[in-house]
């Protein structure tokens, strides 16, 4: 709005005036004394207010207000009255007592050089006896240190030679007794070993008719040992199979577990974890050899008694060997002649075990085949088997640009030619880690080693 406005003023009946009129700009805010809205038409009205200047105090020429008025410094100060005393004196006509006076005479004067040398000597003499106490504290500390760091190097000797011989009895044990991947690889490892140092010794010590009898063999006893580390492989497989059956049913019999507030924690067994763990139990049991016969037909019955519950053609089929079992043990059957049957039996049971209609707990730990139509972006050729493969089956390096054979030709290719171990790698790098993880820096690049 501009400061001057015209106004028109109706002065009669037919006639107007224009007027103009200076609007004068607020130079303060004026207060809110309350109002109230109207909610139509949002027009705010205030209870109070004035449209003209409040009118200044007149200036009396005093200062009306300052800091001395306002605030007061405080200052203490002690004061000490006079006392007046008097003593008493011998004079004519009294007599005063001197037994109990004492004769003081001076001493030798100190000069202020003779004060500050002795105050020099004094402090000399508390720093001598301080130094001493602390260079003790300092060689009790140093002797201590050397204690414990001696302590240390013995444990950690200790340690190393326990780790050593530790390995040494695992590596023996793996060679022994094979059961993992890298325990194969160790195998095949040793078993290359030998057969190079044996083709040296063969190439240094005969030529001719001999060098090739010699090489033949040699690929005979390879044959062979390659053949019994295949035996020791199925061995293996078929104990690991069993063990990763029996870890999935215990997993599914396992009760709810959750940390309450306080720390502690909660387990909750439902109806399904329940039904989990009795299908859990006469599979363990089922699967026992060596049994007594009648607690092997108490186990059947148990058996026959869970399956019969439900009627579908996978129960009627384990009814059917169930009862089949029973009149061969009636029959006196050897142990040797069961072990098929008994082997039917516990696949059709762990069969009956994985289907979610009759362990709805199992349906939490099942893995779910993904949808086909998702799988086409993820699906990598193989060269070497011909087979169309998911891309996890594909080891990929970090300096690699293109898709090479899958896992299982590099572990076949590294088993009949290469034979390498990487298993001394993979604990360099397990120790690397841990080490790593130990110093909290928060450091990742030894993470992304492969």
């Amino acid at each position: 709005m501009p400061d001057v406005i015209t106004v028109r003023v109706q002065t009669d009946s037919d006639s107007f005036q224009d007027v103009a009129v200076k609007i004068k700009r607020p130079t303060y805010q004026k207060p809110f004394l309350g109002g109230f809205k109207n909610k139509v038409t949002g027009v705010e009205f205030h209870n109070a207010g004035s449209q003209t200047i409040p009118k200044k105090r007149p200036d009396k020429g005093i200062q009306l207000f300052c800091r001395e008025t306002q605030t007061v410094f405080e200052k203490n100060k002690p004061q000490q009255t006079k006392n007046t005393t008097s003593t008493q004196m011998t004079r004519t006509g009294l007599y005063v007592s001197n037994i109990t006076d004492k004769l003081i005479s001076p001493g030798k004067y100190l000069t202020a050089e003779e004060y500050h040398k002795r105050r020099l000597e004094a402090v000399i003499v508390l720093q001598t006896y301080f130094r001493r106490w602390h260079a003790i504290n300092v060689v009790q500390n140093l002797r201590e240190q050397k204690r414990l760091r001696l302590a240390w190097e013995a444990q950690e000797e200790f340690r190393r030679k326990k780790e050593k011989e530790e390995k040494l009895r695992r590596e023996h044990e793996r060679r022994l007794n094979p059961k993992t991947k890298d325990d194969f690889e160790l195998l095949y490892h040793a078993l290359e070993i030998w057969r190079q140092e044996e083709t040296e010794r063969i190439n240094r010590t005969l030529t001719g008719a001999e060098r090739k009898a010699a090489f033949c063999g040699l690929l005979e006893q390879e044959a062979q040992l390659i053949a019994s580390v295949g035996r020791h492989k199925l061995n293996a497989d078929e104990e690991n199979r069993q063990k990763a059956i029996l870890h999935f049913l215990d997993k599914c019999a396992q009760p709810k577990r959750w940390k309450a507030y306080d720390g502690k924690i909660t387990e909750m067994d439902t109806q399904y974890t329940l039904r989990a763990r009795e299908l859990f139990e006469i599979y363990r049991s089922i699967s026992m050899n060596d049994i007594p016969k009648d607690e092997r037909i108490d186990v059947l019955l148990t058996l026959r008694r869970t399956v019969k519950e439900h009627e579908c053609k996978l129960t009627q089929e384990i009814l059917e060997l169930i009862d089949r079992e029973v009149d061969l043990m009636s029959r006196e059957v050897k142990e040797c002649n069961l072990e098929g049957l008994r082997k039917r039996i516990c696949t059709l049971f762990l069969q009956y075990v994985k289907t979610p209609k009759f362990n709805p707990e199992v349906a939490r730990i099942l893995k779910v085949p993904p949808d086909p139509l998702k799988l086409y972006k993820n699906v990598n050729f193989c060269h070497s088997c011909r087979s169309y493969l998911p891309s996890t089956e594909f080891p990929v390096p970090a300096n690699s640009r293109t898709i090479g054979r899958c896992r299982l030709c590099c572990k076949i290719d590294n088993e009949a030619r290469r034979r390498e171990a990487f298993l001394k790698y993979k604990l360099i790098l397990e120790n690397l880690r841990k080490s790593e993880a130990d110093y909290q820096d928060d450091a990742k690049i030894v993470f992304l080693v492969q």
